[in-house]
């Protein structure tokens, strides 16, 4: 929500006159060398300007800061306009979602002052060397910390927005799980009522048919039989409309062993043969979740077998298989039944207890077939002993907060590092041009006026100074060719400056320069120099 318009234009003004100080005060302190009051004036009105386009404009108004303190100094390094530069870079990291166009800005910036450093620079490599060093450490850096800061905000509503979509599929997940097992318990009250039902409607016609039997007793068996069967389809149909396709059956405990419940399937009246396990290889452990899942196999045939195909020769054949080349240890069973001698169950829907054991066998490393076989049906699964554990898919961490992080700090570590490098050796350069253009009180007292450049060029030192104070000089002889140099070594203060203007080979004039706030008055200090 933005703020209202009132409370905005306040804030302007406040940055406005936090950053227009340093460009009206920098000049009387001695910090800048002194302009026209005119020049002052503009500089306040573009920061005015930029200003007033950093929330909509923030590239346009960094480059109008940035093209003030070239045309203030070509190394773009000034006390009147450097806080507003770092401030509006700042701004601009902080406001510009793109990086493009800030480096394009960077570089334009970087190419416009080395061209003016060419053409109008008094000593090109130092100003240069400055100039890049304002550009990274005053420029740059600012700009990727309001990047950082955005960023940073930005993860933050991220990671809220996260929490809250978290919460929700947790919720979600926990619904979802609540029916599952809603699903499971019928699936499980299914695959176990089922078989019950069925072997009832075993025994039921069993009795049917049997001999000696009363016409009525043997009419109640058939209804028994028939109510049974009913029961078993009516079962199907409701634990079908809760369970989902291709979901595993659960592995609860059987509580019995195969040779077991084919053996009770026979006692009922199923006609099932046993084949147990022979020389191939060990069975599956008692009691093991191999064990129990083919247990489960074996159950949900004999009652497909039951319903669908009564009367029909059932076999079960168990058989162990040795681990060998590329293959696991496990045990394999087979459930065939023939063609029905009886009339089956007519219901139509069915196949999903199938689907849930092809699920659960395949889940552990296992394989199974479903299908007719010759005049009848064949069920087959293999089921290793050491079932495979299902791989955990963690959720993905926070990488991209981690990476952002670290994109962020090398940039930081990277423009840190080249800044303070090119600013130590700026400042190296700066302190050796002016230590040694340093021009002795005493020395520049022996100079008499009309002596040959040549005898005066042994009393003064290596080099010149490179920013000569001519606004505070006087008007120098015409046609002469003057140079300045300093008569203190102290850094970053203002200094007094002593002018040798020469003519024809000889030395013409002489001038003290008095340092800035003197106006003058120290020039005192130095007649007895000059006569």
């Amino acid at each position: 929500m933005e703020r209202p318009r009132p409370t905005r234009l306040v804030g302007y003004v406040l940055l406005w006159t936090a950053l227009a100080l340093p460009a009206l005060t920098a000049d009387r302190l001695g910090l800048n060398e002194p302009r026209p009051a005119w020049q002052q004036a503009a500089g306040v009105a573009v920061l005015a300007v930029a200003v007033a386009l950093s929330r909509r404009l923030p590239l346009a108004a960094f480059g109008l800061v940035a093209a003030l303190s070239l045309a203030a100094a070509p190394a773009m390094f000034t006390v009147s306009y450097g806080p507003a530069l770092g401030v509006f870079a700042l701004l601009l990291g902080l406001r510009a979602g793109r990086a493009r166009r800030a480096v394009l800005c960077f570089a334009a910036v970087g190419c416009a002052g080395t061209v003016r450093i060419v053409l109008v620079g008094v000593d090109p490599a130092p100003e240069w060397l400055v100039m890049t060093g304002t550009l990274l450490f005053g420029c740059v850096f600012p700009w990727l910390g309001g990047r950082y800061w955005r960023q940073s905000r930005e993860l933050a509503e991220a990671g809220w927005l996260r929490a809250a979509r978290l919460e929700d599929e947790a919720r979600l997940a926990e619904e979802r799980a609540r029916l599952r097992e809603r699903a499971r318990i019928a699936q499980d009250m299914h695959d176990s009522l089922g078989h019950e039902l069925s072997l009832i409607a075993l025994r039921a016609g069993a009795l049917q048919v049997a001999p000696g039997l009363a016409g009525e007793h043997r009419a109640a068996a058939a209804d028994l039989r028939a109510a049974a069967a009913e029961a078993t389809d009516r079962l199907h149909r409701i634990i079908g409309v809760l369970r989902e396709d291709d979901e595993p059956v659960p592995l609860a405990p059987a509580g019995e062993t195969l040779e077991q419940l084919v053996a009770r399937a026979a006692e009922s009246g199923l006609p099932v043969s046993w084949e147990p396990a022979g020389q191939g290889g060990p069975a599956a452990e008692p009691g093991g979740v191999a064990e129990r899942l083919l247990h489960r196999v074996v159950r949900e045939a004999l009652t497909n077998a039951a319903r669908h195909a009564p009367g029909a020769p059932v076999t079960v054949a168990v058989t162990g298989r040795a681990a060998g080349a590329g293959r696991a240890a496990g045990t394999s069973v087979t459930i065939t039944n023939g063609p029905p001698t009886q009339e089956g169950s007519r219901t139509a829907a069915g196949g999903t207890g199938l689907l849930g054991l092809r699920a659960a066998v395949t889940a552990v490393g296992g394989t199974f077939e479903s299908g007719p076989h010759e005049e009848g049906f064949r069920v087959s699964a293999y089921v290793p002993d050491a079932p495979e554990q299902q791989s955990t898919v963690k959720p993905p961490g926070p990488a991209p907060f981690r990476h952002a992080r670290r994109r962020v700090a090398a940039g930081f570590g990277t423009a840190a590092g080249v800044g303070v490098v090119l600013v130590g050796v700026a400042f190296g350069w700066y302190a050796y041009a002016e230590k040694h253009s340093v021009l002795e009180p005493a020395a520049y007292a022996k100079l008499r006026l009309g002596a040959p450049a040549a005898e005066v060029e042994h009393a003064l030192p290596e080099r010149d100074v490179n920013d000569p104070p001519d606004d505070r000089a006087p008007v120098p002889p015409e046609g002469a060719d003057c140079r300045y140099y300093r008569a203190s070594g102290e850094l970053f203060v203002s200094v007094d400056h002593f002018r040798l203007c020469f003519d024809a080979g000889r030395l013409v004039a002489k001038d003290v320069v008095p340092r800035i706030g003197l106006r003058g008055e120290g020039r005192e200090e130095y007649e007895e120099f000059a006569q």
